[in-house]
């Protein structure tokens, strides 16, 4: 089964990549080779490839610069979203899409279902809103799967920020009064290829939208304290600064987050039995690959293998861009 992988370059698109079936065939394209917010390249790049599964992973992710920069926000989380579903459905090819809690208004004190009214508070979290409402419209067979607080060994991202900074100060504010639930790329992505194995396996899924993230709830503070209690432990701080706990109103930011962003997952465990790992546990994972310099060499690889040019792809020998297995 061959799966085009829009956004590839992405934190999620790089443990797609790097998690795959050994027997993929893959087609794997940063913005630089399909930029979904150009409705006829999306459209030639689809005709093209001829997928028969399409993850997207490409979205503009920057929360606070989102706030001034709201046309190129929408371009590529809504517009590129739309873009993707109808080229998708004229096809008859199923689009696999990432979403965010940021749809929510976080005034919650339960988990949010899939059903629960969504009312996001900034630009990013209306633009990613406004794509699932047009992917919805647009193509029937369709998966959203809306996550938080995203962590992994690339890009940027709250771990990576917190031992820069945690190396080099004596003490850090940490707002604690925000709680939602730290999610690993890696386990985002083992949880995509589990549905396109079965979607393989059974010709259909259970199309609709679905929560997924790890457990168990936490606020900034205490994932920031985590990261430097197993920071030190694997040697890659060599000290441990004071955390103190903060209000959000003590943190000013451009964009306002949700003050509670758990997610409810127990609809895709029981549809698909795909259960929430423990975030503590991934930390641990990312921060081994971060020390051992796996990372960088998975990065390395993994770039290799992304598509700059579609011609590229259907050059290439089975050895370089394209697997040609037909299953996984």
């Amino acid at each position: 089964m061959r799966v085009l992988i829009a956004g590839a370059a992405g934190q999620v698109g790089q443990e797609l990549l790097r998690l795959a079936p050994e027997r993929a065939d893959i087609v794997a394209m940063d913005r630089t080779s399909l930029d979904i917010a150009d409705a006829s390249q999306v459209a030639a790049v689809i005709a093209r490839v001829k997928p028969e599964l399409i993850f997207n992973a490409a979205a503009y992710t920057a929360v606070d610069k989102a706030e001034s920069e709201r046309n190129l926000v929408w371009a590529v989380n809504c517009d590129g979203v739309a873009n993707l579903a109808t080229a998708a459905q004229q096809a008859g090819i199923p689009l696999l899409h990432i979403s965010t809690d940021y749809v929510f208004d976080g005034t919650g004190q339960q988990p949010y279902s899939e059903t629960s009214a969504t009312g996001p508070t900034g630009v990013y979290g209306a633009s990613k809103l406004a794509g699932e409402q047009a992917l919805v419209r647009q193509c029937t067979r369709h998966i959203i799967l809306r996550t938080s607080w995203v962590f992994g060994a690339q890009g940027n991202n709250f771990v990576k920020t917190m031992l820069r900074l945690g190396g080099g100060r004596d003490k850090l504010g940490v707002v604690a009064d925000q709680r939602g639930c730290p999610t690993s790329a890696a386990s985002i992505a083992d949880t995509l290829w589990s549905l396109a194995k079965q979607f393989e396996t059974q010709g259909t899924l259970k199309w609709g939208t679905y929560h997924f993230s790890n457990a168990p709830a936490c606020s900034w503070h205490e994932f920031a304290v985590a990261i430097f209690d197993q920071g030190l432990g694997a040697d890659l701080l060599d000290r441990v600064p004071a955390v103190d706990a903060i209000a959000t109103r003590d943190y000013p930011t451009p964009a306002c987050r949700p003050a509670w962003s758990v997610l409810d997952c127990s609809k895709l465990k029981a549809a698909y039995g795909i259960t929430q790992p423990d975030w503590r546990n991934e930390l641990g994972k990312m921060l081994a690959q971060l020390k051992s310099g796996q990372a960088e060499a998975r990065l390395a690889s993994a770039q290799r293998v992304v598509v700059k040019d579609l011609d590229e792809a259907f050059q290439a020998n089975s050895q370089d861009t394209l697997a040609k297995a037909s299953k996984f």
